[in-house]
C-alpha cells in the first residue's frame, strides 16, 4: 500500500468513524451507509487539509470511492 493510500484510509477511518478492517479496496458511497453526503463533504475537506490540495466541485461529486480518491490524490500530488 502506498503512503497516499495509507493516509487516505486513516482520514476515512476518522471521518467515517469506521474500523480499519471495514475499509476494503472497493469501499464506496454506494456500499457504505455511514458514508452519507455530510460525511462525504467532511471527508473531502479532511483530505484537502491532509494533502494540502483542493478539489473542484466536480471532483467532490465524482470522487466517491477509495480507488477514485487515491487516483485523484496521486494526480494532484505529482
Amino acid at each position: 500500500m502506498s503512503d497516499i493510500e495509507n493516509r487516505t484510509r486513516d482520514v476515512m477511518m476518522k471521518v467515517l468513524q469506521i474500523a480499519p478492517q471495514d475499509i476494503s479496496p472497493d469501499i464506496s458511497r454506494k456500499n457504505r451507509p455511514a458514508w452519507d453526503s455530510l460525511k462525504h463533504m467532511n471527508l473531502m475537506l479532511a483530505l484537502e487539509d491532509e494533502f494540502g490540495i483542493e478539489f473542484s466541485d466536480k471532483e467532490i461529486v465524482e470522487l466517491n470511492s477509495l480507488h477514485l480518491l487515491v487516483d485523484a490524490l496521486r494526480t494532484k500530488r505529482s
